[in-house]
């Protein structure tokens, strides 16, 4: 493992424990009743309630999820398997997003007259509360069959994570096909290159460093965009269903509900460093932004 690695590792590391000891301090520190000026709380409630301790909610993982159930599953185990089943929709969104803005930029990078055209709708399409479309793919989706078969609510969980995902791929896209500097342009066209062979042997190269960070963002998205989607559609199996039913036993238990807003946390960690491999794939091209 390079210097580099072992750093980055390191301060993730370092990150998360300086996390929970500013959550620790602010229960110490702060009143249970939180800060209040003119009647308006500025400071959040510290009490057990709204801030459990971290050891409260790491405890909560090893207990049962359902006391006196025939067949016992730990709270752990049931965060871990929505965990899982939301990652694998997540993928999925980001594989049709990630397609759907490599097309974009393709195309925006081919045709000035198309850039210009369609990328103030990419970036118009982003305002868009996705709190509003959730409830609209879900309902195009039950009217619909795809091959025969009726329409999967997970199917459109991953259209929606995949609409979180395509804006920051298609603009990394983008800048990165369009990186190359002008002398290099023009050495390919007196070499009598044409378009599709300076895009594979100049263009994408070049854009590879501009692309594993939008991947990255856009994997982390792709999460984002499955665990609203899971909520705003009611999907079960996903981490997303577990924070509304942990919630609504938060007055009793509230750490309960930590642990899946912890297991979604862990879950956008966990995919945006697996673009890491895609970057150990592409380490050759590193430096070659122009």
């Amino acid at each position: 493992m390079s210097a580099g690695r072992v750093r980055t590792a390191v301060s993730a590391v370092v990150a998360f424990a300086l996390l929970v000891g500013l959550w620790e301090l602010a229960k110490a520190v702060l009143p249970d009743a939180g800060v209040s000026i003119g009647g308006t709380r500025v400071l959040p409630r510290t009490d057990d309630a709204a801030m459990p301790h971290v050891w409260t909610v790491l405890a909560r993982l090893g207990e049962p999820e359902v006391a006196g159930a025939a067949a016992q599953r730990t709270v752990g185990e049931a965060v871990a398997s929505g965990a899982l089943f939301t990652l694998g929709l997540a993928l999925g969104g980001l594989l049709i997003g990630g397609v759907l803005g490599a097309l974009l930029a393709l195309g925006m990078a081919r045709s000035g007259l198309l850039e210009r055209a369609l990328l103030p709708w990419v970036v118009l399409s982003q305002t868009v509360p996705l709190i509003a479309i959730a409830p609209l793919v879900a309902g195009w989706g039950g009217k619909i069959a795809v091959f025969g078969q009726p329409w999967q609510p997970w199917a459109s969980v991953m259209v929606i994570s995949s609409y979180l995902a395509f804006f920051p791929i298609a603009v990394g896209a983008l800048r990165g096909l369009t990186s190359p500097r002008r002398a290099d342009l023009e050495l390919f066209r007196a070499l009598a290159c044409g378009w599709w062979t300076t895009l594979l042997r100049l263009r994408l190269p070049a854009a590879v460093p501009h692309l594993v960070p939008a991947v990255r963002l856009a994997a982390a998205a792709a999460v984002v965009g499955a665990i609203v989607a899971e909520i705003s559609t009611g999907t079960r199996g996903g981490v997303g269903r577990l924070i509304i039913e942990y919630a609504q036993s938060a007055t009793g238990d509230p750490s309960r509900m930590y642990t899946a807003i912890l297991g979604a946390a862990v879950l956008g960690l966990v995919a945006a460093g697996a673009v890491g491999l895609l970057d150990l794939a592409l380490r050759r091209y590193r430096g070659n932004v122009a």
